[in-house]
């Protein structure tokens, strides 16, 4: 065993697997000094992940003691109940949580894995939220080869990992989601901080020697980037976390991640690891090291430095902030560029990225109907509940919200001395790693330059207008080509091609739109020329159209909608084009994504 001894907390959980097969975790909470009337609830949604998500759905089976004496538990709305305790003695609630959603945010149970977030498990005792927390994770023989990996502060475990955890409170409780199963482990450090990377579900060609070394470069780079070159040495700033976690479950399809205070929870394809005796890295892999990049710099920018709104998390409802194009969307900014910083990709693939995310901007509709920033607010109803209309309504705060930092960035660079790296490491000192408004913002940028911005944000952040991205980019060695756009965008449409040609969504003010498609729409065929030159085609893939539409700038296309035939006269579109970046001025460029 290894950790400190075990201490009496105020609150343990003991977590069981109770059925693999069922996929039911079994969870017994013990409460030494309840209230009278006791109030216990269930999040309705993981910080970082702004949906509600009805996490109580999952919960079956819930019974409460006290002693010998069964306590009634009476349910007081969709994931709060009252306990019909005395205050006199420990109370002992009992329950289960069906846990089969193999992603980020929830839990998951089989024959193979074991994870889960605390928001999925464990029961807030209401009142007692800042008292110490303990868990409590059982070996049993069904998973006798398992390991655990947590972020949680060990107390008392096995060589495993199995054994009880400790936590502060109860957000701290559930910002700790646990790993089980046999996965394949490897540490590193980063600036004096041991961090430790488990993989479960990695395949035998997994070069785990390139993952732990890539890692090492981007986590170095970060703790360097916000506490400067002599960061975890001797007289130099050290980093918030005294360790770090990183938890990957590869897949067969999948990607996301999900930050938390000393770890982070990802999910990848496997064929996007990285490979044994591969030359060059996949395009898969780079997107992935993006990924660790963007959730590591979370460490700073949103678990610490925060909105305001979200100082005090209220787990049964909404938490609004109009911020999230700061936290979200600088992220996105810095993920890539800190691993060009790092060295793990160079200025070409770096620019190919961020030329990838001007173009996905400029061809969302929604970015002339919805600001950034009431993007932000609008998470809880658009961002996470995506729709066919999704694309003409709204903007990414990820993607738009990165724009307005480059903006900032190459503002602030050719203006005078400064760079968006130091607004960033200001803002640190300024609010003290804490909670933030955009005042501060404001405030942080006029101390650094001698001017307001404030005409700059309300433009980039608050309005629909364009961002001025074109002169930036040119101020700063790069020139822009317009080239035509791939045949979806042209048309207005995108589709899937998985045997049929199937209409996902129909872009605002577009050909296909013009022409009456719909989302759900089946393409069938097309029908050229009239009269006895009159040709119909059946096409299942949208680059058959140019083959059988010729010189025609007008078709005839047929689609199925509804169980019924219709036909549409297609315009076919001229003058779509997109954005192409290319190097003028490789000084003038290196000067910037090397700072």
């Amino acid at each position: 065993m290894t950790g400190k001894s075990s201490t009496n907390a105020a609150i343990h959980y003991r977590v069981a697997v109770a059925d693999l097969h069922a996929h039911l975790f079994e969870v017994t909470l013990t409460l030494a000094k309840p209230l009278a009337q006791q109030r216990v609830s269930l999040p309705v949604w993981i910080p970082g992940s702004y949906l509600v998500r009805e996490f109580s759905k999952n919960l079956q089976g819930l019974g409460a003691r006290q002693g010998r004496r069964a306590v009634a538990a009476q349910q007081l709305d969709k994931c709060s109940w009252q306990l019909d305790c005395r205050a006199d003695q420990p109370l002992v609630l009992s329950y289960q949580v069906y846990a089969f959603d193999n992603s980020v945010r929830t839990a998951w149970l089989d024959a193979a894995r074991g994870f889960f977030n605390g928001t999925s498990l464990f029961l807030r005792v209401e009142g007692h939220e800042d008292a110490p927390h303990t868990v409590e994770l059982v070996a049993r023989p069904a998973i006798a080869d398992w390991s655990v990996a947590t972020g949680l502060t060990p107390q008392k475990i096995t060589r495993r990992g199995f054994g009880t955890y400790r936590a502060s409170s109860y957000d701290e409780l559930v910002d700790g989601p646990v790993e089980m199963g046999v996965f394949w482990s490897g540490s590193f450090t980063a600036c004096g901080v041991p961090h430790r990377f488990v993989v479960a579900g990695a395949p035998a060609s997994f070069d785990g020697a390139r993952l732990l070394a890539d890692t090492q470069k981007i986590c170095e780079a970060e703790i360097r980037f916000w506490h400067g070159a002599h960061a975890g040495k001797r007289g130099g700033r050290k980093p918030p976390h005294a360790n770090y976690l990183f938890m990957l479950n590869a897949t067969h399809e999948g990607y996301g991640g999900l930050e938390h205070r000393n770890s982070t929870a990802l999910i990848c394809t496997r064929k996007d690891l990285p490979r044994l005796g591969a030359a060059k890295p996949s395009e898969g892999y780079t997107t992935l090291l993006g990924l660790i990049s963007h959730e590591y710099f979370h460490t700073w920018n949103v678990k610490r430095l925060r909105p305001i709104e979200l100082t005090q998390i209220d787990y049964g409802r909404e938490n609004y902030t109009p911020l999230l194009w700061f936290f979200e969307g600088f992220t996105s900014y810095y993920d890539d560029l800190l691993l060009r910083r790092a060295g793990l990709i160079d200025d070409a693939a770096y620019l190919k990225l961020l030329n990838k995310a001007i173009n996905q901007v400029l061809q969302t509709p929604g970015r002339a109907v919805q600001s950034v920033a009431q993007a932000s607010s609008d998470a809880w109803v658009k961002y996470y509940r995506q729709d066919e209309n999704t694309p003409n309504a709204t903007v990414s705060y990820y993607t738009k919200g990165s724009l307005v930092a480059l903006c900032l960035d190459l503002t602030l660079r050719a203006e005078g001395q400064h760079s968006l790296d130091d607004v960033m490491r200001t803002l640190w000192q300024r609010c003290q790693g804490g909670p933030m408004r955009e005042d501060d913002v404001l405030a942080v940028l006029q101390t650094l330059t001698g001017r307001s911005f404030a005409k700059e944000i309300a433009q980039w952040v608050h309005s629909t207008n364009e961002l001025p991205l074109r002169e930036l980019l040119e101020k700063h060695g790069l020139a822009i080509l317009e080239e035509p756009a791939q045949l979806a965008q042209q048309l207005g449409l995108r589709v899937s091609e998985d045997g049929a040609l199937q209409i996902k969504t129909v872009l605002r003010g577009g050909a296909a739109e013009r022409a009456g498609f719909a989302a759900g729409d089946e393409w069938l065929g097309l029908e050229v020329g009239a009269g006895r030159a009159a040709q119909s085609w059946r096409i299942t893939r949208l680059d058959e159209l140019p083959l059988y539409a010729g010189k025609h700038a007008a078709v005839k296309a047929l689609v199925a909608r509804d169980k019924r035939l219709v036909q549409l006269a297609l315009t076919l579109p001229k003058a779509v084009t997109t954005w192409r970046l290319v190097v003028r001025d490789a000084q003038g460029v290196g000067r910037w994504l090397a700072a």
